[in-house]
């Protein structure tokens, strides 16, 4: 099997060392290269194309908030995790709303790291716990502000899946992996994995992510 090639962006020095050696020693997954600011990362990657790339966000030069979306505007396929010490509402969002597959703390347990990326690279979306709460706490937030026209529009595009399509969408909302979808709904993780690009497709998503905000505006009581 070909290793998961990974970058890692990050001013720290050390952060880069530990998370080199963490992500290392797992035999699926290899360090390709590494950069201290957004724009270095950005020729970095641009080198090397990697799966996934590590992204931190308060950088000098090049945020990787900035760098992140610069990465997506390119068409790279390299897919972004960013990952910080910190939860901030606008981080988090600024960073899904450029693109960003998924929103780690940095205090995040090496085999819960390891896991995100390769879950990432294999087309899911990642968020740690805090932060998923975070993001779907801030989008009920704006729905019950006046925002009932989200509401419907979320519905009318959910209405577009089909029964099974929609029990998918629904774990997806959930947080639930493909796999752990597969066990609950009774199917293969291939088939799985097909329905979520279908929803993806008929939702104009382009994230696990974006599903599952679909899924709570559209379900919000009242």
């Amino acid at each position: 099997m070909t290793p998961i090639r990974v970058v890692l962006v990050d001013d720290d020095a050390m952060v880069r060392t530990a998370l080199s050696m963490i992500l290392g020693g797992d035999p699926e997954i290899s360090v390709v290269g590494q950069a201290p600011d957004g724009r270095a990362g950005l020729s970095v990657i641009a080198e090397h194309c990697p799966d996934v790339v590590l992204m931190d966000i308060r950088m000098p030069r090049l945020d990787g908030l900035s760098a992140t979306e610069q990465l997506v505007r390119s068409g790279s396929p390299s897919k972004v995790i960013v990952l910080t010490t910190f939860d901030a509402d606008d981080d988090v969002m600024r960073a899904l709303q450029h693109g960003a597959d998924g929103f780690l703390l940095k205090d995040t347990p090496p085999a819960r790291l390891i896991e995100a990326v390769r879950l990432v690279a294999a087309g899911q979306s990642i968020l740690s716990p805090s932060v998923t709460s975070q993001v779907l706490e801030t989008v009920r937030g704006a729905a019950r502000h006046g925002c009932d026209t989200s509401r419907s529009a979320a519905r009318e595009r959910l209405a577009t899946l089909t029964e099974r399509e929609l029990e998918v969408a629904r774990a997806v909302g959930a947080g639930r992996s493909n796999a752990q979808i597969a066990g609950q709904l009774f199917l293969s993780v291939a088939t799985v994995k097909a329905h979520v690009g279908r929803i993806l497709d008929k939702l104009g998503a382009d994230n696990r992510v974006q599903v599952a905000i679909t899924v709570h505006v559209a379900d919000l009581d009242g």
